[in-house]
């Protein structure tokens, strides 16, 4: 299950999580969001195991955007023990999305 993440809840739900944490940070009127969607709420069924994923909408959410210098969308960001680890700019194919996040289940 995507969760959707906000100021209120991010700290128990992003900075405290005991697995890695995959959010895009979209918007409803961007093409490449639109894109990508899916393959972030497959990626959430796939990997529910070992990797939390969820979504910022930047529109509602100026302070998390601001707090991690998101100027593009859609930005995938990684945290692990509350800390930013990656981010990658762009959509990307499912594909390449699953390597990346078998990758850092291999790293954590």
């Amino acid at each position: 299950m995507t969760l959707t993440i906000t100021e209120n809840n991010f700290d128990e739900l992003v900075l405290t999580s005991s697995k890695p944490v995959l959010l895009e940070f979209w918007a409803s009127w961007c093409g490449p969001c639109s894109m990508i969607g899916p393959s972030i709420d497959q990626a959430a069924k796939d990997f529910a195991a070992t990797v939390t994923v969820g979504k910022v909408n930047v529109d509602t959410e100026e302070e998390l955007c601001d707090r991690y210098h998101i100027t593009h969308i859609p930005t995938l960001a990684v945290f692990c023990d509350g800390k930013l680890i990656e981010q990658r700019i762009g959509a990307m194919p499912y594909k390449e999305l699953a390597v990346w996040l078998t990758s850092l289940n291999q790293e954590a």
